[in-house]
C-alpha cells in the first residue's frame, strides 16, 4: 500500500475512469462504479489505496458540495413549511427505528440501555449523500417520496449530535449521560445553526452583491468556496455535521439572486470531489469479514432494510396519504448512513460493545450503502412487487412524455433551446394561442420545465431521429435560442437536411458567423449585439432632442432593412414590450402546510405579491393565467414570474405567509 496520498488519489481516479465509463454503458448508476473502486482498492481487498485522512476530508468536501446544491433548490421558506414532515415524520422515524433497535439489543442481549440505543440510533441513520445523489439523477427529489426522504434525512442530521453526545459519555467507563449533557449538546447544535442562519440571512446578499460588482469570475468563485467551506466548519465545530452546514449555506443561497450562477460555480469540481466519497466507502466493505460471516451478515442487512421500510411507511403515511408512496420513502431510506456508520465505529474503538457483534453491524451497514443505489432507482418496482401489483408501470414520467409527444403530430412551432430566451419566446406563443414544442439538453432545466407543465423534451436538436419524433415534419418554424454559433450551426443543418422549406430563426450573439449561418439555411439571424446597439442608438438621439416619433422611425428603418427576410415572414408584426433580461420562472410545490393551501391568488396579491402566477398544475394538468379567485391546494406546482427579487418574495409567501 502507497503512503503518498497524492499518488492513492490518483490511483483511484485513474480507476473510477474505467470503472464510471463501464457501469454507464450498462446503464447502472455512477455511485456503484465509484463504491466499486473503493471496494477492489481498498485495504480489504488489492490495497492499492488506503482510507486515511486525505481521502476522507476530500469525501467529506464532496458531500458538503452535494448537500449544498440540495440547499439551492430547497430556500429557507420551503424548509419552514416542511417543518412538520422534518420534525414529524423525520422525528417519528428516527425514535421508532432507535427504541426497537434498542429493546431488542436490551432484551435479547443483555446491553445496558445507553449503549443500546446509541447502536439503535446508527442504524436508524440514513446516507443523506446516496438518497440526494440518486433521487437528483433520477428527478425524483421534488416528488413526494422525495421530498419526504429529504425530510428525513435531514432531521437524522440533526438526531446525530445528542447520539454522538451520549457515545462521548461512555467511553472509559464514565455514567451514562444524563438530561443535562444531552440538553447542552443540544443547545449548542442549535446556537450554531441561529449564528449560521442569522450571518447568512443578514450578511450573505450583500457580500455577494460587493463581489458580483467586481465583475471577477475568480473571485465569485473563491467568495462561494468561503460560504460553504466556513458554514460547513462552523457546524462541525458545534458538534453538528459537515453536511448541514453545507445545506444551510445553500438554503440561505437560494433565496439571492445569484443562485443560478452558483450552482454553475461549483458543478464541475463537485462530481469528482463526490465520487471521492463513494470511493472511501466502497473502502470500508471489508469482503473478507462478509464471506467469513455471510448469512449473519445478510441476515442484519434483510433485517435492517425490512425494519427501516416497515417503520417508514407507517410513520410517513399520513403525510405521503397512500401506502404506495409510503412505502417508496421507506425503501429509499432504508439503508444504511455514514452517521450511522462513525457511531458504530467510535462503539468499536472505544471497546463499548464486543466486536463480535458489531463487525457483522458494519459490514452490513457499508453493503446496505452499496446496494442503496439499486433500491433507490427500482423504488417504484419494489413498491408494486411489496404490494403485489402487476402490470406494466405508467410513471407520471412516461404519461407526461406521450402527451408532450402527442403534439409532434400537429401544427406547432419548434424550440430548440428553452433558457429565458425560448421561455420568452414560449410565453408570447402561449398568450397568442399558438402551439408550440421544445427541446433541450439541461436536466435541471427539463425538470423544472416539465414540472411547470411546459411540453418540453429531453434530446438533441442536432440529432435526425431526435427531430423526427418531436415532429419536425409538421412544425411551421423552427427557432434556435442557443448562443453558441457552433450549436446553433449543427442544428441548423440538421434541420435543412430533413426539411429545406421551414423557416428557421437563429439567436446568437454576434455577427462572427453571421453568413456561415445563412449560407446553412437560416431564414433569419438575430444577433444580440445588433438589438444592443439599436437600443443604444435610440436613447442616444433622445438624448440628442430628437423627436420621439423620428427616433422610432430611424430605429424602424434600420431594423426593417436587417431583418427584411424576417419582415416578409410577418408583414404586420410591431416589437413586443421585450422582457428585462432579468425576469425568471420558478416552479414552486406547495407542501401540507404552506401557507397559501386554501387561500386565492388575490390574497397572495393583497400582500405584496409582485411577481406573477402565470400557471398552477394540479393532478397533471395546467391552468395557465388563472384568475385572482384561484385557491391554492395542497401539491399544486404553482409557476411564477417575475424579477428575481420578486420571485423571492412570492415563494415566501406562499410557502411562509
Amino acid at each position: 500500500m502507497h503512503d503518498d496520498p497524492l499518488l492513492q488519489i490518483v490511483i483511484l481516479l485513474c480507476a473510477s475512469v474505467g470503472v464510471v465509463a463501464a457501469v454507464r454503458k450498462l446503464a447502472l448508476p455512477a455511485i456503484l462504479g465509484y463504491l466499486a473502486v473503493g471496494t477492489l482498492l481498498g485495504p480489504h481487498a488489492l490495497a492499492l489505496a488506503a482510507d486515511n485522512d486525505s481521502t476522507r476530508l476530500l469525501a467529506d468536501i464532496g458531500i458538503v458540495f452535494l448537500v449544498f446544491t440540495l440547499g439551492l433548490e430547497f430556500s429557507l421558506p420551503r424548509l419552514v413549511a416542511m417543518r412538520t414532515e422534518v420534525i414529524g415524520v423525520g422525528g417519528m422515524q428516527v425514535i421508532a427505528t432507535t427504541a426497537i433497535v434498542a429493546a431488542v439489543a436490551v432484551l435479547g442481549f443483555g446491553q445496558p440501555a445507553a449503549i443500546a440505543i446509541v447502536v439503535g440510533g446508527a442504524v436508524s441513520m440514513s446516507s443523506t449523500a446516496i438518497i440526494v445523489a440518486q433521487l437528483t439523477e433520477q428527478s425524483e427529489n421534488n416528488r413526494t417520496h422525495g421530498r419526504l426522504a429529504v425530510a428525513i434525512c435531514l432531521f437524522q442530521d440533526l438526531a446525530f449530535t445528542p447520539l454522538l453526545a451520549l457515545e462521548g459519555t461512555l467511553r472509559n467507563g464514565a455514567r451514562p449521560a444524563g438530561p443535562d449533557q444531552v440538553a447542552v449538546a443540544v443547545a449548542t447544535a442549535l446556537l450554531a445553526l441561529a449564528v449560521v442562519l442569522a450571518a447568512g440571512r443578514w450578511l450573505l446578499r450583500p457580500l455577494l452583491l460587493a463581489v458580483a460588482s467586481v465583475r471577477s469570475t475568480e473571485l465569485f468563485s473563491l467568495t462561494v468556496l468561503l460560504v460553504v467551506l466556513a458554514a460547513a466548519w462552523a457546524t462541525r465545530s458545534a458538534g453538528l455535521s459537515l453536511a448541514l452546514g453545507g445545506f444551510l449555506s445553500g438554503m440561505l443561497l437560494a433565496e439571492t439572486e445569484f443562485r443560478h450562477q452558483v450552482e454553475a460555480t461549483i458543478r464541475s469540481y463537485r462530481e469528482v470531489l463526490l465520487g471521492l466519497f463513494f470511493i472511501s466507502i466502497g473502502m470500508l466493505l471489508d469482503l473478507h469479514l462478509l464471506l467469513r460471516h455471510f448469512l449473519l451478515v445478510t441476515g442484519l442487512l434483510g433485517g435492517m432494510l425490512a425494519l427501516k421500510t416497515a417503520v417508514i411507511a407507517l410513520v410517513a403515511k399520513r403525510a405521503a396519504r397512500s401506502w404506495f408512496k409510503a412505502i417508496r420513502t421507506g425503501v429509499i431510506v432504508s439503508q444504511g448512513g455514514e452517521f450511522g456508520f462513525a457511531l458504530l465505529t467510535l462503539l468499536l474503538r472505544h471497546q463499548l460493545l464486543g466486536s463480535a457483534v458489531l463487525q457483522p453491524l458494519l459490514a452490513a451497514t457499508v453493503l446496505s450503502m452499496v446496494a442503496a443505489p439499486l433500491l433507490i432507482r427500482h423504488n417504484r418496482a419494489i413498491t408494486r412487487a411489496l404490494l403485489g401489483q402487476r402490470g406494466p408501470p405508467q410513471p407520471e414520467v412516461s404519461r407526461e412524455t406521450r402527451a408532450t409527444l402527442a403534439l409532434a403530430a400537429r401544427e406547432h412551432v419548434l424550440i430548440c433551446g428553452f433558457g429565458r430566451v425560448g421561455q420568452s419566446i414560449a410565453r408570447v406563443l402561449e398568450e397568442r394561442g399558438f402551439e408550440y414544442l421544445a427541446l433541450d439538453v439541461d436536466p435541471r432545466r427539463i425538470r423544472e420545465g416539465r414540472q411547470a407543465g411546459d411540453p418540453l423534451v429531453f434530446g438533441d436538436a442536432a440529432q435526425a431521429a431526435v427531430l423526427q419524433n418531436v415532429g419536425l415534419a409538421q412544425a411551421s418554424c423552427v427557432v434556435i435560442t442557443f448562443a453558441n454559433p457552433a450549436v446553433a450551426l449543427r442544428i441548423l443543418r440538421a434541420v435543412r437536411a430533413q426539411r429545406a422549406d421551414v423557416p428557421v430563426l437563429v439567436r446568437t450573439q454576434d455577427d462572427a458567423r453571421l453568413e456561415e449561418l445563412r449560407a446553412a439555411g437560416a431564414t433569419e439571424v438575430v444577433p444580440e449585439t445588433f438589438e444592443a446597439s439599436l437600443m443604444l442608438t435610440s436613447q442616444l438621439l433622445l438624448l440628442l432632442k430628437q423627436p420621439v416619433s423620428r427616433v422610432v422611425r430611424t430605429v424602424n428603418e434600420i431594423r426593417g432593412r436587417r431583418y427584411a427576410s424576417l419582415r416578409r415572414l410577418l408583414p404586420s408584426a410591431e416589437p413586443e414590450d421585450g422582457e428585462t433580461g432579468r425576469d425568471e420562472r420558478r416552479s414552486i410545490v406547495l407542501p401540507p402546510h404552506a401557507w397559501a393551501v386554501g387561500r386565492s391568488i388575490a390574497e397572495l396579491e393583497r400582500c405584496g405579491a409582485a411577481a406573477k402566477v402565470s400557471a398552477i398544475r394540479r393532478d397533471g394538468i395546467v391552468g395557465r393565467d388563472p384568475g385572482p379567485e384561484t385557491v391554492f391546494k395542497e401539491g399544486d406546482v404553482v409557476v411564477v414570474w417575475g424579477a428575481p427579487e420578486a420571485v423571492e418574495h412570492v415563494e415566501a409567501l406562499l410557502l411562509m405567509g
